[in-house]
């Protein structure tokens, strides 16, 4: 599945754990997240984050 970092904190959604700060299931593709879901470090919106490259 695909990670996805957020730009201003660096707190990576990883699907395969989910959100349990905000209720999300594992398994849940970030794509699938909520429209008003937000980073639960920093708050951030989803357009806040980037979708990880292999490597990094």
């Amino acid at each position: 599945m695909e990670h996805y970092r957020c730009t201003v904190c660096s707190y990576v959604y990883k699907p395969e754990r989910g959100d349990w700060t905000h209720e999300i299931p594992a398994n849940t593709p970030f794509k699938e997240l909520p429209e008003d879901w937000k980073c639960p470090t920093c708050n951030q919106p989803k357009m806040a984050f980037n979708k990880e490259t292999a490597g990094k």
